[in-house]
């Protein structure tokens, strides 16, 4: 813990700043990766096709309550949804399944985009760091007394380096894990557009 603190002492104010995006980009983490790993993890082909077995055989109604149980996964919630509008005409049903990827899609990709965002800035700020490490190396060599000459410029350096690396250690496993969370998302995103393109296919093929 001391070797933390020292480190974070000559990273200085800048430091600190990475450090609080550091915990932002953790939280992010935790709560979008439980989201679309855990909470929202749902086979989809195993659903649809029990739905498609229950609307062919003219059981709606148990494919809504279906859906119902399980309405806190996007899918279902938007299979419900379109369930609902079964027994109406085919316009109704296509605004069932709009109305359905309007609601469900947010949940899926809300947040997740700040990590790029966070990464980026969690860089840029190292390059602060770099910035203000040299100006305050420059002003020693300038102004500073000899004897603290050497001291000063090494505190400037320190300073540079460890802001720098700082910010690295924030970006690089923010874009990692951004990388693979877009992906899962994208999947998530991708399956819920096409199961629900063909349940609403199957409903108004039977009208």
């Amino acid at each position: 813990m001391g070797t933390f603190f020292t480190f974070m002492s000559d990273a200085g104010i800048v430091g600190w700043c990475i450090f609080g995006i550091g915990l932002a980009v953790t939280a992010l983490l935790v709560d979008r990766g439980y989201a679309l790993f855990v909470q929202f993890a749902l086979k989809g082909d195993d659903l649809y096709n029990k739905i498609q077995s229950l609307v062919s055989n003219r059981k709606t109604e148990e494919a809504v309550g279906i859906c119902h149980d399980l309405k806190k996964k996007p899918l279902a919630s938007a299979f419900r949804t379109i369930l609902e509008k079964a027994d109406r005409d085919d316009d109704s049903i296509f605004q069932a399944q709009d109305i359905a990827l309007a609601e469900n899609i947010p949940q899926l990709t809300k947040r997740t985009h700040y990590l790029s965002m966070l990464a980026n800035v969690a860089t840029l700020m190292g390059l602060l760091g770099t910035i203000h490490g040299l100006i305050l190396s420059f002003a020693a060599v300038a102004t500073a007394d000899p004897s603290q000459k050497q001291q000063l410029l090494a505190h400037g350096i320190s300073v540079s380096m460890y802001t720098t690396a700082l910010g690295l250690v924030v970006a690089i496993p923010a874009m990692v894990f951004y990388s693979l969370l877009i992906s899962r998302q994208n999947h998530l995103v991708d399956e819920m557009t096409e199961k629900c393109g063909k349940l609403t296919e199957l409903l108004t093929s039977g009208h």
